[in-house]
């Protein structure tokens, strides 16, 4: 059979040479051994063999029996990309797949170079979304399939706070001190990066940190067996505003996230404390884990610069640069720093040749490498132009080509398959490539989308364009071991939907709060006669573990997008005034929610309990620890802190019901009694009060195929809503006599696409007043409209025209918020439309 994923490249990179011991053949041996099984493992040979360049080198001979690596991570790559070579297997998160009889038929020896010399992973924030709460034995299992996917250079953000506590007690600080300005385990990364501190969920539990240094000796040890180069955090500049009661002479400037909501400190890097501050980080930090190669500091994540004029910008970037760098230097003179690009891309009104410039100008060209980690946004969602180009190859810097295909761990697919197949040649055969050395993936929250992700890690180890379609028919075999016919017209479903665009928050409306119409998945009727195409593959691979895993998220996701058009009858027929119709059609959207919720309860990943589980575990037999690990797991997928909340919208088993269904059964329940929502109370005690997770007994449909079988069913005219955008509605509960304020979620994409919004009066006895309306991105105003309106049986002044700053994105949510109030009572109800 053809190998796939053959490659010979001429890349040519700076010379960094591997030596692979016995020891990190033994440890690529048990790798494979963990996947494919002992008698598998113990049957190959294994050998060394020189890499290109720096670059690592595999060659497959013996129809795969003998495997020659640069590296124990080329080794495992080697028997991985044989075994998919011949549709043999997968390792993924929702279970694996291998055929031992598969996976040696006879072919052709293979070599490949590999186009990059490091293959970085993860990103910041992952360590939130996905993996704060993770037992060791978990990390094992992601060390092996990094092995297996060919990285060799993940973020290992593990056990910061342990070192930064011993560091700062040093300087004097007291325990209070310290644990208070620590946030919980979940919301750590945001602290790291200055974003936050001291809430939410401060103070820290002493018994975290303790835990964490554990922790990280064991990931360390069993990366470094595998010859990885792990990256870890390095100082920032961030403190604790005690600092200046040790050490007075200390400036402080304060820094603010999310329009204010969140604030912290930084120690201004013209000070010499500073670099004393992150030499004293390194010197511990290498002193309880050993030597390190790879220092993370992130300075300006998503934040203004702390400075007036441009002279003090481009002085205090200079200064920051050479101090960060220069701490780094002081303790280990080998390290090199290591940069996050987001805000490259994310904040262009700041980041250009010449603050970039100034942050790098003292820094020595070969000891920095920039992690240019969102090219997919700058390709399909900012569209302004991929960083090499407009930066100019970064200034001659050491960078690494990256992408985030997902955004807080969101569970609905989305992504341009095509782009993860063979964007990354673009930027390989650029006039501004400079020193491209990396290739990478940095999602905020992984555990979905796994195609994107086999896809991803496949694509950086060849330098030639490949089939799309060829690859996921070979992607179909390795996974379920055959591919039906029905197969083609699935995926040609996926790629005219959801995989043919990418969303950078795709959420269904029932995830972004009550009220609101319009998610941002992009499902079709092509959508929707894919998922039944999968469907009825079920026949043939009834006996495939991996597709039932599939069938059951593919169901869900389904029933889904169905229920946000059973959302929109709803408020058509509230509209309408039809009371009939809107009690059956909630009936109706209450079996969906409790149908999706209990399907998803047996998917391996997709299922709350397993979080709260990982959560709990951190206690260690204390239930006050795991209460509160619990608490704080629960923070960062609902309301976060809040603010930022529905960000990471997971749809898993355990939530759609616990959470989703019952904020829309209270909201209705409001709206029938004519109280005030208790949704936003509903919201806290879910988190505060750690509420049920249980399954509705009532659900209707239990299992995948029945789920499936009754979305087919539904007649096409329950979904034949009459023309609008609605974004939301009004009520008597959301509204008073006196002036407040009501809040509407909405989808970036609809948001920038609109150019009005517009207060419609539907019925009741009292029309609204609305005094001002406010446009919020990224938790910051972009946009207040101070005017007086008036809807009711004559409306007047209830359209506002919107004006979006070209800047400004929305990826940490999109909110309009208005001040209203019922105009003599407050019968009163309403829908919110965006006016295109």
């Amino acid at each position: 059979m053809k190998h796939l994923f053959t490659v010979m490249s001429t890349c040519c990179l700076a010379s960094m040479a591997f030596a692979l011991s016995d020891g990190e053949k033994t440890a690529a041996r048990e790798v494979i051994a963990r996947y494919a099984g002992d008698e598998v493992a113990a049957s190959l040979t294994l050998e060394a063999i020189d890499d290109v360049e720096g670059r690592h080198v595999y060659e497959i001979s013996e129809n795969g029996r003998t495997l020659h690596g640069s590296s124990a991570v080329a080794l495992c790559k080697a028997f991985y990309m044989n075994a998919k070579s011949k549709g043999a297997g997968i390792h993924s998160w929702s279970g694996s797949r291998f055929d031992a009889e598969a996976a040696f038929q006879p072919s052709e020896p293979v070599r490949v170079v590999a186009p990059y010399q490091h293959y970085q992973y993860f990103n910041v924030v992952t360590f939130g979304y996905t993996m704060p709460y993770w037992s060791e034995e978990r990390w094992m299992e992601e060390i092996d399939w990094m092995a297996l996917h060919g990285i060799d250079m993940p973020l290992t953000l593990i056990a910061n706070e342990a070192i930064n506590e011993r560091v700062w007690k040093r300087l004097g600080l007291t325990d209070e001190e310290i644990s208070s300005y620590f946030v919980g385990p979940a919301h750590l990364p945001w602290m790291r990066m200055g974003n936050l501190c001291q809430r939410p969920d401060a103070p820290q539990p002493k018994a975290w940190r303790e835990r964490s240094v554990r922790l990280q000796h064991a990931v360390l040890k069993r990366m470094r067996s595998l010859g990885m180069k792990p990256v870890v955090q390095g100082f920032a500049g961030f403190v604790p505003p005690a600092l200046t009661r040790v050490r007075p002479e200390a400036k402080l400037l304060e820094m603010k996230w999310s329009g204010g909501a969140f604030r912290s400190w930084f120690l201004s890097p013209d000070q010499e404390l500073f670099r004393e501050m992150g030499r004293l980080y390194v010197e511990e930090w290498e002193k309880e884990f050993g030597p390190c190669d790879y220092y993370l500091a992130d300075s300006f994540n998503e934040m203004e610069l702390p400075w007036k004029t441009k002279e003090e910008k481009l002085n205090g970037l200079a200064h920051c640069g050479a101090n960060v760098f220069g701490a780094i230097h002081d303790a280990n003179p080998n390290a090199t720093w290591v940069m996050q690009g987001w805000m490259f891309g994310y904040q262009r009104h700041i980041w250009n040749a010449e603050t970039l410039g100034a942050l790098l100008r003292d820094v020595p060209a070969d000891r920095v490498l920039l992690l240019d980690m969102a090219v997919d946004y700058n390709t399909h969602f900012w569209r302004n132009g991929e960083n090499c180009e407009v930066f100019k190859g970064f200034l001659g810097r050491p960078w690494v080509w990256s992408t985030i295909p997902n955004m807080g761990g969101k569970s609905a697919p989305t992504g341009v398959l095509e782009f993860y197949c063979n964007g990354h040649l673009r930027a390989m055969n650029s006039a501004n490539r400079g020193q491209l050395v990396g290739y990478g993936t940095a999602p905020e929250g992984f555990e979905n989308n796994e195609v994107v992700y086999e896809l991803i890690t496949d694509a950086g180890w060849r330098d030639t364009k490949a089939d799309l379609k060829d690859w996921l028919k070979n992607y179909t075999l390795c996974r379920y071991g055959a591919y039906p016919e029905k197969m083609d017209a699935y995926w040609e479903g996926m790629l005219k939907s959801v995989y043919g665009g990418f969303t950078d928050h795709p959420r269904f409306c029932w995830q972004m709060g009550p009220g609101g119409t319009r998610g941002s998945v992009q499902f079709n009727d092509a959508y929707f006669a894919g998922c039944q195409a999968f469907a009825e593959c079920a026949e043939e691979l009834k006996d495939s573990p991996l597709y039932q895993a599939d069938l059951r998220e593919t169901a869900a996701f389904y029933a889904g997008a169905k229920l946000e058009l059973i959302l929109r009858a709803i408020a058509a027929a509230e509209e309408d005034g039809n009371g009939d119709e809107v009690a059956k059609l909630r009936s109706l959207a209450k079996d969906y929610f409790g149908s999706i919720d209990t399907v998803l309860m047996g998917h391996p990943t997709l299922n709350l309990q397993r979080w709260i589980d990982f959560a709990r575990a951190c206690g260690e037999g204390d239930e006050a620890l795991a209460d509160y690990y619990e608490t704080n797991a629960r923070r960062i997928i609902t309301i976060w802190g809040p603010p930022v909340n529905d960000y990471a919208a997971k749809i898993w088993g355990g939530l759609v019901g616990s959470y989703y269904m019952q904020r829309h059964l209270r909201r209705w329940e409001a709206m029938e009694t004519q109280t005030r929502s208790t949704v936003g109370a509903y919201e806290s005690d879910w988190v505060e009060k750690r509420l049920s997770i249980a399954a509705d007994p009532t659900a209707p449909y239990k299992t995948a195929e029945e789920l499936i079988a009754a979305t087919n069913a539904l007649p096409k005219e329950l979904f034949v809503v009459k023309p609008g955008f609605s974004i939301g509605q009004w009520m008597p509960s959301d509204i008073t006599t006196d002036w407040s304020e009501i809040t509407f979620s909405v989808s970036p994409a609809d948001l920038k696409s609109s150019k009005q919004v517009r207060f419609r009066y539907t019925k009741g006895n009292h029309g609204l007043d609305i005094e001002q309306v406010v446009i919020e991105m990224d938790g910051v105003d972009v946009q207040t409209i101070n005017a007086k309106g008036f809807t009711g049986i004559q409306s007047r002044g209830n359209v506002f025209k919107l004006e979006i700053p070209a800047e400004a994105t929305g990826n940490n949510g999109c909110h309009i918020r208005a001040r209203v109030r019922g105009s003599g009572g407050n019968n009163s109800y309403g829908t919110v439309e965006f006016v295109k």
